[in-house]
């Protein structure tokens, strides 16, 4: 039996995020899917930078290390649970510049000392007045990633297994989650995904049942996708459905909170009223909170709430994550008690 010197092992795709408020005509004019994830071609994230710095101007605009699971291991690191995280970067000032913003979160990683020669990985996040968030990928890099980035030594030494599902996308990145589930199943690590994106869903759902295996301990995703995996309109048929690949799911519902799905029970967990601005990295903060919240003791209703409420407080600002691990720490003290 090892002993479990890490909370959280992460893996996922390293991308520096850059946000910029648009109008929803700036969408329509790339042809640009609102509100989804979609992966892009250099050259197309090339004409998008391009007319952003012609026409935004004066826009607000934000930078930081990120991709979904990042965001997620930060703020479980953050919130206090000791976190590693799993990807590939290149050996160029992207790279640098993630290493760097993950290396002041206190999140231990392997990424830096394996840097290879290429582009790494960047997402263009466009803002609409709505607070919707689409976001424009390419991978560069992190296409690549594969079991050669995996230190199993260290995941067999954590509590938790987080797996980003937007890694179905890439053979080798499917691959090395694959793996990180089967080395977790059998070192009595408890294993946990994202479904991500509702274009995932869609599109790779052969790849998401493929990196799900037999099935997983945590499931998360939002109500969208989880209707999107059932084919239907109709959430309680979606809960049937997915409790097929996990023993416990957490769905997030927007402002109504979530729903916590255990084996024999669920609860709608209310949510908190804001007024959001950005819902850039709302379920990456609220698995981030939950894996704390499981990690330091807390059970499934107590870490949802906190979930709940660290999401409503990110989507009242711009940006994937709060800027340092004070602001986490402060949000979790100000969590209202009943």
């Amino acid at each position: 039996m090892h002993i479990k010197n890490y909370d959280v092992y992460g893996i996922g795709n390293a991308l520096v995020d850059t946000e910029y408020l648009v109008e929803d005509s700036f969408l329509v004019a790339h042809g640009i899917a609102k509100g989804r994830m979609t992966l892009v071609e250099p050259a197309f994230m090339q004409n998008i930078l391009t007319s952003l710095h012609e026409d935004y101007e004066l826009a607000p605009s934000r930078k930081s290390g990120g991709g979904s699971a990042a965001n997620t291991i930060i703020a479980a690191q953050s919130f206090g649970s000791k976190s590693f995280y799993s990807c590939k970067l290149a050996e160029d000032e992207t790279g640098t510049f993630f290493y760097s913003d993950l290396d002041s979160t206190g999140v231990s990683s392997l990424s830096h000392t394996k840097r290879e020669r290429g582009v790494s990985g960047q997402c263009v996040v466009l803002i609409t007045p709505d607070a919707q968030r689409s976001m424009n990928t390419n991978l560069g890099i992190s296409e690549s990633l594969s079991i050669k980035e995996i230190d199993e030594e260290i995941l067999r030494q954590s509590r938790f297994l987080y797996i980003e599902g937007y890694l179905c996308t890439s053979p080798s990145g499917r691959a090395a989650a694959i793996r990180c589930r089967e080395v977790a199943e059998q070192h009595h690590v408890e294993t946990s995904l994202t479904l991500s994106d509702t274009s995932m869903v869609e599109f790779f759902r052969t790849e998401l049942e493929q990196m799900l295996g037999n099935g997983v301990d945590h499931l998360f995703g939002n109500e969208e996708e989880a209707l999107s995996w059932a084919k239907t309109d109709r959430l309680d048929i979606a809960i049937t459905e997915l409790k097929d690949v996990a023993k416990t799911l957490n769905i997030t519902l927007g402002a109504k909170g979530s729903m916590v799905i255990e084996p024999h029970r669920q609860k709608l967990i209310p949510g908190y009223a804001v007024k959001p601005k950005d819902t850039t990295g709302a379920g990456d903060i609220y698995a981030g909170a939950c894996l704390h919240g499981w990690a330091s003791g807390m059970g499934t209703e107590e870490s949802a709430t906190l979930a709940n409420y660290s999401a409503a407080q990110l989507i009242t600002r711009f940006g994937a994550r709060f800027d340092s691990v004070k602001e986490y720490l402060q949000l979790k003290r100000s969590l209202p008690r009943n």
